[in-house]
């Protein structure tokens, strides 16, 4: 096979993706007020789309200024489009000037349209054997699509190969120019025939196969629709003409002069800062490495034990060493080891084959003999050791009966605390932002993305290199990463004290799983399925006939257009909305909308978990193991996923019964131990606020002693409406809760409502003014922290919108009390750890938020709950007490 036909080609709509980014996006301006949002939005896209396919080969093509031959066959071709609108306009340069410091092929080429250079390029990569993404939202291009050409949609991250063609426009890709002509474009002013729509187009290319066949039975078509055709068959030619893509260009380049090149750091360096994306900005590398040329010396093979010897003596001598697993599979408890990566910081890099059976493989090391071999040194704890993700590491190696140990440095953590609200903490992206290139993935004949090999299925070299490359990787940003860390006391403080140890606690608690009741689940499911049947039967007649409950189209046409409900809402394309909130709204006045939610919640439930729990015990442990996601939330609180263990309602008797699942085992009870009113607490210490810091200290019912401050009234004669209401001031503005929002929680005037939040401030005044200090540092600084000081950016809060300024603001205010909530219960873990490390009294096995929760053995049941609620309530020193509230019982809901 030649090397083009292992090669991909991505050819990027650069004028779809620019309109799409201007007006899907909100307004985004620089400080001298010069809009970047549409420049923001494309580059945005392009660094996803080279994370995502890696291309060897791409282009980012534009259309031209003027005109071209379609302007000279229609005159009205695109007439009807408005003029580009100055704001856009105005980014063309800068947006160009990126692509090309990217590295990126730009093409513009004049009188030809930006699909005509896409058409022209796929197919001569096709010639040459390589597979073509086009990356566009323009339907046009589905008539490109074939066996060797897809469409991808970043927008909406949406794939489009033939068969998917077929799906959408009911015709395969060689139709859809005859379909276009039919139908028409109002965006490009292409006639088509009047009154035809994409249904009839469809059925009549599947009818009579094609156009021409169409146009010769014209007069055979019945009705109206028939009369529109047979009044316009003059149009069709010209129609087709304009819709049809040309792909014999002639252009100055093809697919193999479309190579990306290295990015030019400090043309990048200068944009950025002009453009002011300074998250981008701070993730260039400091030093042009991307233009550096250094011979990079092939990963050293371990194939026998004399190699194995001198690597071992090598990482026993070494300060510290870096470490990477390979493995078949994501998923900690699946994974199998196919190779092992490690290296001494300064030293070469070597890669130890274990399980690569392609056909004439060298003989590998046996894996129990090696993993034995490397345990000393994997287990020493004195020997630091780096690594990406070491929380899967240490899970796979866990499986083995090897403890990972002096897990010191992670650079995805490293990465998390510098900066919790970057959305993407992966090895890709970080050597993107850190070293100004990516990791190469490994290519391999038998395909790639989707269609990529196994990795025992790569040869050791290709294996090897793509191996080394990320562990050099990882070395490379931990020595840009670390240094930043040092000069931040206090977040290497919350790295080397929180966050690493704490990724050793959610490894055990993964690999610990939870009991399920699987029987008491199938129950759930016979009985959910039954509820949901009733509400569909009950939900047809409100609505006088059948229908799918799960399209919001047809619940659009029976609410509106049938029941005639009132529109309290329009989705962006104009349609009344069935969103959710809409429904809530509905539901109080009519009942259909109450069924349709209804129905909505049990089926997610059932879905989700009742049905799909089971599902996911393991059968080696009998149970389910979650992954507590360490690196995503902003806040620092704990994410999980696969299963997500922590939404599980439980509000509703069906997420309750759900709870009811999670069992002890044999001699052991679960116990649960929650916060109570853990940020409302934190915002007395950092408000300092002296009434509400007394109501905590005096272990008084804070709602009640709020409403009493309000009201005017002694805390005996508060009445239930007047703590309902002083508990909705006490959380929503926490959370950021206007006067409005307040009224519509409470059902009162907003009037009254803003007389409440007033009230609440002239009662506890410190609050107000530790708000205020809280956005003023947040304008100043650009972030805010937490009391262990987790900093939590704010990159709109000096933005000119309105709305998303207020929403930076909101989170100034509740970001401190979330965040230092998060960084709490993740040192009442650490204490926990430390406390029953050797013991099996007790095992945690979940925290949920504010929540911890055990396996607790019976027989030291008062001790060791005694002992869980010193570990957490001493957590951390507030100027008001932390109260834990526990309780216990044989399954989850006893328990809570």
């Amino acid at each position: 096979m030649t090397e083009p036909e292992q090669r991909m080609l991505v050819l990027v709509d650069g004028s779809s993706y620019l309109y799409r980014a201007f007006h899907a996006l909100p307004p985004l301006t620089n400080s001298k007020g010069a809009p970047t949002g549409a420049v923001y939005g494309v580059v945005n896209m392009l660094r996803k789309l080279l994370v995502d396919y890696d291309p060897h080969y791409l282009a980012v093509v534009f259309d031209a200024k003027g005109k071209t031959f379609r302007d000279d066959l229609f005159e009205q071709y695109k007439a009807h489009r408005p003029a580009m609108p100055d704001d856009l306009r105005s980014q063309i340069a800068p947006l160009h000037a990126v692509v090309q410091a990217l590295g990126l092929p730009l093409l513009i080429i004049e009188g030809v349209e930006a699909d005509d250079v896409i058409g022209t390029l796929a197919i001569q990569a096709t010639k040459l054997g390589i597979h073509t993404v086009i990356s566009t939202s323009d339907k046009d291009m589905a008539q490109l699509v074939d066996s060797h050409v897809t469409l991808i949609n970043t927008m909406s991250d949406t794939k489009m190969d033939r068969q998917g063609v077929m799906d959408k426009f009911g015709v395969p890709p060689e139709q859809i120019v005859d379909y276009l002509a039919l139908v028409g474009d109002t965006s490009d002013n292409i006639p088509g025939i009047p009154k035809v729509g994409p249904k009839t187009a469809a059925k009549w290319l599947i009818e009579y196969g094609s156009l021409d066949k169409i146009v010769e039975n014209a007069a055979n078509v019945p009705g109206k629709v028939g009369e529109n055709l047979q009044n316009n068959l003059h149009l069709l030619p010209l129609s087709k003409q304009l819709a049809t893509i040309r792909c014999e260009v002639p252009l100055t380049v093809g697919p193999l002069g479309l190579e990306r090149k290295l990015p030019d750091i400090e043309a990048l360096r200068d944009l950025y800062r002009s453009l002011e994306f300074k998250q981008w900005l701070a993730g260039l590398p400091q030093e042009e490495i991307a233009h550096t040329t250094t011979i990079i010396a092939a990963p050293r093979l371990i194939l026998d034990e004399q190699g194995l010897d001198g690597l071992i003596s090598e990482l026993n001598q070494a300060q510290g060493f870096a470490l990477a697993l390979s493995t078949d599979a994501t998923d900690y408890m699946q994974a199998n080891i196919v190779g092992i990566t490690c290296s001494s910081l300064d030293g070469p890099i070597s890669y130890i084959p274990l399980h690569h059976r392609y056909l004439g493989a060298p003989t590998q090391l046996a894996e129990e003999f090696v993993l034995r071999r490397l345990q000393p040194a994997l287990q020493h704890d004195q020997l630091p050791k780096l690594g990406h993700n070491l929380k899967f590491t240490f899970n796979v190696l866990d499986r083995h009966n090897i403890t990972l140990a002096d897990l010191r440095y992670d650079t995805m953590l490293e990465s998390y605390v510098l900066n919790s609200t970057a959305t993407n903490h992966s090895l890709n992206i970080l050597a993107l932002q850190q070293l100004g290139h990516e990791i190469r993935q490994p290519q391999a004949p038998t395909g790639r993305g989707a269609k990529a090999p196994a990795f025992g299925d790569l040869t050791i070299e290709e294996a090897a290199n793509f191996a080394a490359d990320s562990l050099r990787a990882v070395i490379a940003i931990h020595e840009k990463l670390w240094p930043q860390l040092t000069q931040l006391p206090r977040l290497q403080r919350l790295f080397e004290q929180i966050e690493m140890p704490l990724s050793t606690v959610l490894s055990q608690m993964e690999r610990r799983g939870v009991l399920i009741d699987a029987e008491l689940l199938y129950l759930q499911s016979e009985e959910l399925t039954q509820r949901i049947q009733e509400i569909e039967q009950e939900a047809y007649k409100a609505a006088g006939r059948s229908f799918n409950l799960g399209s919001p189209k047809q619940i659009q046409e029976i609410l509106y257009d049938e029941l005639g409900l009132p529109v309290l809402q329009k989705t962006p394309k104009g349609q009344p909305s069935t969103a959710e909130s809409v429904l809530q709204e509905l539901a109080l006045d009519y009942p259909l909308p109450s069924l349709i939610l209804e129905h909505r919640g049990l089926s997610k439930l059932k879905s989700t978990y009742v049905d799909a729990l089971p599902l996911q015990i393991d059968p080696a442990t009998g149970r389910v193991h979650t992954s507590y996601q360490q690196a995503v939330a902003a806040t620092g609180r704990l994410s999980s996923t696969d299963p997500n263990l922590q939404n599980i309602p439980i509000r509703t008797k069906e997420g309750r019964r759900i709870r009811q699942a999670f069992i002890a085992p044999p001699s052991f009870k679960i116990v649960a131990a929650d916060y109570s009113q853990i940020e409302l607490r934190i915002m007395a210490h950092l408000s300092g606020d002296e009434r509400l810091v007394r109501a905590f200290r005096q272990g008084e019912d804070i709602h009640q002693a709020t409403a009493a401050e309000i009201f005017s009234v002694e805390p005996t004669q508060v009445s239930h409406d007047q703590r309902r209401s002083a508990k909705a001031i006490n959380f929503g503005l926490i959370y950021g809760m206007s006067s409005f929002g307040l009224a519509r929680q409470l059902g009162i005037g907003r009037k009254a409502a803003q007389e409440y939040v007033d009230l609440y401030f002239a009662r506890y005044p410190g609050v107000k003014i530790f708000m205020e200090q809280m956005r003023t540092q947040a304008r100043h600084d650009g972030y805010v922290e937490t009391v262990f000081g987790r900093r939590l950016y704010l990159p709109d809060i000096n933005a000119r919108d309105v709305q998303r300024r207020q929403y930076a603001e909101r989170s100034a205010i509740n970001a401190p009390m979330q965040g230092t909530a998060a960084d709490i219960i993740k040192l009442a873990m650490l204490n926990i750890h430390r406390c029953f490390h050797e013991t099996d009294d007790a095992r945690m096995i979940m925290q949920v938020h504010d929540e911890l929760v055990f396996e607790v053995r019976q027989s030291a049941l008062p001790s060791t709950i005694e002992r869980i609620r010193h570990c957490m309530t001493s957590a951390a020193e507030l100027d008001v007490p932390l109260v834990v509230d526990v309780g216990m019982g044989d399954n989850w809901d006893e328990a809570h």
